[in-house]
């Protein structure tokens, strides 16, 4: 048997093993509720044995697995805080490292594609990855020129292997439904699949990240890396220093936290408009927080082309919903789809089962929290109220799936952050019809 069918093997057989742990813990629940045991004590300690197996297996897999467990992170803070406990370490490593290939690999393919004499390029090369995430990992060295640099390096057979980490995932979806019963992550697992071609292509990411550098040069809030060389598996940038945004969600000081917040806000809404580019992958591994106020970011696998910037439609509708226009926001929905033509909806009903969700931009300034977004979570997916049924009646077009779930991912990380900022302000500035 060749080292790839073995490992896949191997990769199949822990992902296998979750609803197997998962069913045995569920036994010695139910043998402890026998003797005696209070039943809340036997179900946290099933949930906090099956958050620490789901993590640990996701962490020690590459792929589709550790980059399904990275996504899933950033939703942590809409979990029920009595949940959250067991739950936040494990997530919070998926944010910044998985465990690293073998350098002999690491070699190979670097002498694949930069040639036999790739070492040339380098006045020094550190054969110790300083990060390792879900397709590839980083290597910190000194380049020909004396810059120092950032080399991604591509796992060998990234790509068969995301693929079907994915696709057993998507079988398993209903495991997941441990961290939270309304959770369904198919959708999440259905659009990573979409997204495997372009992030396998580093040729494609190292285009992708000239045309953002470009777009952010000297600016004073977002910082871009400058790409140096870009082939199908290795990527050379301009190194990024900094103190990584899991770091701040974890220690950092009220005023980190608010000015990465505000930094996150404006990258969000500033890059459909001056770059084309909207970064979809906002997981607190992808950016750091600058000496000098900044926000670095890097990890431009995935991206959503928006060469017009963001649909005009967004802002205008949301101005619309906060001055109270009911009519007006019903008419546009209808117009862009969200709500069929077919469907008899009460224009002040959708009003109000919008204007929770604005409220960070109804006033000068919000602070993001966990419980704000718990609190919007249950009104939104819990099946006994007005809001969940009424949702169940919209439709969310194609052309709008990845604008909502990036911005979806950027508030989950905002509540981690727990961050104070005048978002409304930033929308003003960058969000098309939300000032007219």
């Amino acid at each position: 048997m060749t080292d790839i069918p073995r490992r896949a093997v191997s990769r199949t057989a822990k992902l296998a093993s979750l609803p197997l742990g998962l069913a045995g813990r569920a036994a010695l629940g139910l043998g402890k509720r026998v003797t005696g045991t209070a039943a809340d004590l036997v179900s946290a300690e099933i949930q906090q044995r099956t958050a620490e197996q789901l993590f640990s297996v996701l962490g020690q897999l590459k792929g589709g697995a550790m980059k399904f467990g990275q996504a899933l992170s950033v939703f942590e803070a809409a979990l029920p805080e009595h949940m959250t406990g067991p739950y936040r370490a494990a997530l919070t490593k998926l944010q910044e490292a998985a465990p690293p290939m073998p350098i002999a690999s690491v070699h190979k393919v670097l002498a694949d594609d930069l040639g036999p004499r790739w070492k040339r390029r380098f006045a020094e090369f550190d054969d110790t990855p300083t990060a390792a995430a879900s397709i590839g990992q980083v290597h910190r060295a000194v380049y020909h020129n004396g810059m120092q640099v950032a080399v991604k390096v591509q796992y060998p057979g990234a790509g068969p292997a995301l693929i079907s980490d994915l696709n057993q995932l998507g079988r398993l979806a209903n495991l997941f439904r441990v961290l939270q019963p309304g959770l369904d992550v198919k959708p999440l697992v259905n659009e990573l699949r979409a997204r495997v071609t372009e992030e396998l292509d580093y040729k494609l990411e190292a285009d992708t990240q000239k045309a953002m550098a470009k777009a952010f040069a000297h600016d004073d809030e977002i910082f871009v890396p400058k790409v140096y060389s870009g082939s199908e598996r290795v990527l050379i940038t301009e190194w990024l220093d900094g103190t990584p945004l899991a770091e701040i969600i974890a220690n950092g000081t009220e005023e980190q936290r608010d000015l990465a917040g505000l930094r996150m806000a404006t990258l969000h809404f500033s890059a459909p408009a001056r770059a084309g580019l909207l970064h979809a992958d906002p997981h607190p591994g992808n950016f750091r927080l600058l000496d000098d106020g900044r926000l670095g970011v890097i990890d431009f696998g995935a991206v959503s082309r928006l060469p017009d910037g963001l649909p005009e439609p967004i802002g205008r509708l949301t101005r619309l919903a906060l001055a109270g226009d009911a009519d007006g926001v019903l008419s546009g929905l209808r117009d862009e789809g969200f709500v069929p033509r077919s469907v008899d909806v009460d224009a002040q009903a959708i009003l109000d089962y919008l204007l929770p969700v604005l409220e960070p931009i109804g006033v000068d300034e919000f602070r993001f929290t966990r419980s704000w977004l718990r609190s919007e979570a249950t009104r939104l997916a819990n099946p006994r109220s007005d809001a969940y049924q009424l949702g169940k009646k919209l439709n969310l077009p194609a052309s709008y799936l990845m604008i909502y779930r990036v911005t979806l991912g950027s508030i989950g990380v905002l509540c981690q952050l727990n961050a104070k900022a005048g978002y409304r302000g930033v929308l003003e500035r960058w969000l098309p019809g939300f000032a007219d």
